[in-house]
């Protein structure tokens, strides 16, 4: 009876993932008929149309920690229902430049904040067994929002003309209010309701229904009560802290210099950059939602058999095979729908290995008292990177070929290897109190 309740309040949580992978894709759809509608230099379009969600992003994921520790995730995760439902019908209807950028950036807050709340909540009440892969349905329902702004922002931009835009953008209203509604109905944080509150009753019967047993439950209720006594201080940048904060500072920068949201934000110009008519290339995206569902799936499989690091390794290493097939092809002039083959393929690298861990990791390395912080910095550093990299991927765009960027990436992919070789640790199947008493010696 517990793991059906653990899975359906998992399943509400990760929704907010649906939103976020819907929010930040849905806007490739847009990017070019917007640009010729209000006639905006490359340098506006990328700092305020394209971009301005992500710094929206930034603020909502360094801040987020704060209404996480204070009002607590269920409150947090309600509100962010409410920040997707506003920017998604301001953003549709925006009559202008400005307007819509400020509508973006509503949503962006919401996207960043969601990367803070949801995976904290989920790890907070997963039993360490089953915690790898309830928090990796977030990641899955960022990509299953993924793949369905593909298909939406493919069958608005054949059946709905000219406008278009505005039908893709808007109508993440309505599973925003769906989710809204639903989370509602999930219960507090046994671990915030102790750090907080300090509420033994409430949290030994959150853990009752969690863990099944009232035995078990007193004995996560200890190890809590010791974790919180164990670590006093909340400074989150003091030296006590300084490992957990340099791996999840490390698994973010990497996550983003991969190239993954170079590639999604801008799939289908990058794909007529490769010689794919521009009536097709938003057609071409859709396989690239399909495979990365496909691989999350399989790494939401895996995460807790072969633990965090062996896939962070497999991904690796597909990202480097890949990326520089894309940048021989752009080299050699072999590209059209080869290089549709080979993004496909590294999209799947990214979905099993980096895509698949990133939010499990990072919720998991941080004391109790300290993880709404941690979780902040690891979700900030990713958002900052994905902005800068937004921000100025159409003047990339224009300056370097396709090989010369490919190149970077897959040079970047090989440190990455490198680091989970010689210093990334594992944490599958590991409790939360015992993970931290492991990364704080």
């Amino acid at each position: 009876m517990q793991d059906r309740k653990l899975l359906y309040w998992s399943i509400t949580v990760a929704l907010a993932g649906f939103l976020f992978g819907f929010d930040t894709i849905v806007i490739s759809g847009a990017d070019q008929p917007i640009q010729k509608l209000w006639n905006t230099s490359p340098l506006f379009h990328g700092t305020f149309i394209m971009s301005m969600a992500l710094w929206g992003t930034v603020l909502g994921a360094l801040l987020g920690g704060i209404p996480c520790r204070i009002f607590g995730r269920k409150k947090t995760l309600f509100w962010i229902g409410i920040l997707y439902a506003i920017s998604a019908l301001g953003s549709g209807l925006a009559p202008d430049p400005y307007s819509f950028s400020i509508f973006r950036f509503i949503g962006g807050v919401g996207v960043g904040a969601s990367s803070v709340a949801a995976p904290i909540y989920i790890s907070e009440i997963a039993p360490a067994r089953q915690r790898g892969r309830l928090v990796a349905m977030y990641q899955f329902n960022i990509v299953f929002g993924i793949l369905v702004a593909f298909l939406s922002n493919y069958l608005f931009g054949k059946f709905m003309g000219e406008g278009a835009w505005r039908w893709m953008l808007g109508i993440e209203a309505v599973p925003a209010l769906i989710y809204t509604v639903m989370v509602m109905g999930v219960p507090r944080s046994p671990r915030w309701v102790m750090m907080r509150k300090g509420n033994e009753e409430e949290a030994l019967s959150l853990l009752e229904k969690i863990q099944g047993t009232k035995e078990a439950a007193q004995t996560a209720l200890q190890q809590i009560k010791e974790s919180l006594a164990r670590v006093k201080t909340e400074k989150l940048l003091s030296n006590k802290y300084r490992k957990p904060v340099i791996l999840a500072f490390l698994i973010a920068f990497f996550n983003q210099v991969s190239g993954i949201n170079f590639v999604l934000y801008y799939a289908p110009r990058i794909f007529e950059s490769a010689g794919i008519a521009a009536d097709n290339a938003l057609g071409a995206s859709i396989p690239i939602g399909i495979v990365n569902l496909v691989f999350t799936l399989l790494g939401l499989r895996l995460i807790d058999q072969l633990g965090r690091r062996q896939l962070m390794l497999i991904g690796s290493i597909g990202y480097i095979v890949t990326l520089l097939g894309v940048a021989y092809a752009f080299y050699s002039g072999a590209q059209g729908w080869y290089v549709v083959a080979l993004v496909a393929a590294f999209v799947g690298a990214h979905a099993v290995g980096q895509g698949a861990v990133i939010w499990v990791f990072i919720s998991e390395i941080f004391p109790n008292s300290v993880r709404d912080g941690g979780m902040s910095l690891g979700s900030g550093t990713h958002w900052v990177l994905a902005a800068l990299i937004t921000l100025v991927t159409p003047v990339v765009i224009e300056t370097f070929s396709g090989a010369t960027i490919f190149s970077f990436f897959a040079f970047m992919m090989v440190l990455q290897l490198l680091w989970v070789i010689y210093r990334m640790p594992e944490t599958k199947g590991v409790p939360l109190e015992e993970l931290e008493k492991q990364l704080l010696r």
